[in-house]
């Protein structure tokens, strides 16, 4: 009988002290374990008067601290997050050094570009599941956030809610919803590479604010939404939303494919003749749509994305007589990744897209662009844009289950000289980057 007072009192300090030993999440379980554990001893060890006391005061107090931790919202919370610091080497622009959480727009390109994108973010991840299967989520991202791109200093990258309908495979979702199109992801902890491919930087959507349903049926997995593309608000005279769309399906445990599309009004840049105003927005029709493909299998992983799309008034070259011109643009990407040992993975890919109509133009970009090689070329037609490609050799290491290195070297080129030499001034066909960064998440 005496065996058992110890095992009461440990029981006791793993009640009064499970966050420090476990961490947030597993307080919970540890409660649970602790009251199954109790109620074993209870059948098992006959009890002096003053051991049930003892026994009961345990028991209270398990169950005020699972109540407490219910009432402070820790039930169905996780938290979650990473740190990614990069070093950036750009030829043409003649800089090189450490790249980490810096304002885009404030940087060497003035606002978005293939070489800071999401490059160097620190990112923090709040999810909540309620009892009812709703989950709530708000990821925040400063000056590295979907919200940021579109919105100048909203840090948001995401903030949505998804709500069970006729079961949790039905759902409605609504709020500020990252783009979903294209076979590589936004956050470094999907992304084997340290940048991104061309398609991703120059074709796709940022981010959808609005309403719609996410539905999972077997092997597929249906989101749509209808909502603002890249504005988290209306501007005046502004009132038909765009529909969002894609569809994913499993072929099976190793491979399959997506397709996404987008069809509505987009923002529109634009520079007005007549007033000589610059930098105006508006809205324009948009057409775009994408095939996308992964296959993962042993030390084997592919991916691969087909693009075309279509805006209104979206060129970047003006027609003869003033007016504005259509943007449209086609493009292929794909990847390869070998993994050597568990620990180190070798990476290439490829991007190319046509973009020589009406003197260029991509989804949101009407603006001949020097530092990303975009547009005509300055001596030439001015109705001829420059085609794009890229070609990127990379490595992934896994230092640890939460760190990873990744390193990369990337050519750009374009069909035209397009690409601003800061240090001489004059434009180039190529460009070289390298880039690598160390990201650490939990």
């Amino acid at each position: 009988m005496k065996l058992l007072q110890p095992t009461v009192l440990a029981l006791a300090l793993v009640a009064a002290f499970p966050a420090a030993a476990q961490g947030m999440p597993d307080v919970n379980a540890e409660i649970k374990a602790l009251r199954t554990r109790l109620a074993e001893l209870e059948k098992k060890v006959g009890m002096t008067p003053e051991q049930q006391a003892e026994f009961n005061r345990i028991a209270a107090k398990t169950e005020a601290m699972q109540d407490t931790f219910t009432d402070k919202g820790f039930a169905g919370l996780k938290i979650s997050g990473y740190i990614e610091p990069v070093f950036v080497w750009n030829q043409r622009q003649n800089r090189a050094g450490f790249q980490f959480l810096n304002n885009p727009a404030s940087g060497p390109a003035g606002a978005y570009s293939y070489d800071t994108s999401y490059m160097g973010a620190a990112v923090l991840d709040l999810t909540k599941e309620t009892e009812s299967g709703t989950i709530w989520k708000l990821t925040l991202a400063p000056n590295r956030s979907a919200g940021t791109v579109v919105d100048g200093g909203n840090i948001v990258q995401e903030a949505s809610v998804s709500v069970p309908m006729s079961d949790s495979q039905t759902r409605l979702i609504a709020g500020q919803l990252p783009d979903w199109s294209g076979y590589e992801y936004q956050q470094p902890t999907l992304n084997p590479f340290t940048s991104h491919n061309l398609l991703f930087d120059f074709t796709l959507p940022t981010t959808y604010t609005g309403a719609g349903m996410d539905i999972k049926e077997g092997k597929w997995w249906i989101r749509t939404a209808l909502a603002n593309v890249n504005a988290t608000i209306r501007a005046n005279g502004e009132k038909a939303p765009a529909w969002a769309f894609r569809a994913d399906y499993a072929k099976g445990e190793f491979s399959g494919w997506g397709f996404a599309s987008l069809i509505g009004k987009a923002p529109r840049f634009y520079d007005d003749a007549t007033t000589g105003e610059t930098g105006l927005q508006t809205t324009s029709n948009v057409v775009m749509m994408e095939l996308d493909g992964w296959y993962t299998r042993g030390d084997l992983t592919l991916g691969g994305q087909v693009s075309w799309g279509k805006q209104k008034e979206a060129a970047i070259s003006l027609a003869a007589d003033g007016s504005f011109q259509d943007a449209e643009w086609a493009g292929i990407s794909g990847m390869v990744g070998y993994s050597l040992d568990p620990r180190l993975q070798l990476l290439a890919r490829a991007d190319y897209i046509r973009n020589d109509k009406h003197g260029g133009g991509l989804f949101t970009y009407n603006y001949a662009d020097g530092y990303n090689g975009l547009g005509p070329d300055a001596a030439g037609d001015a109705q001829k844009g420059a085609n794009r490609w890229a070609v990127t050799l990379g490595t992934k290491y896994l230092v640890n289950t939460s760190t990873t290195f990744k390193a990369e070297v990337r050519m750009d080129g374009a069909s035209l000289a397009v690409f601003e030499d800061v240090k001489t001034g004059t434009f180039k066909k190529t460009n070289t980057q390298f880039a690598t960064s160390l990201l650490v998440a939990f």
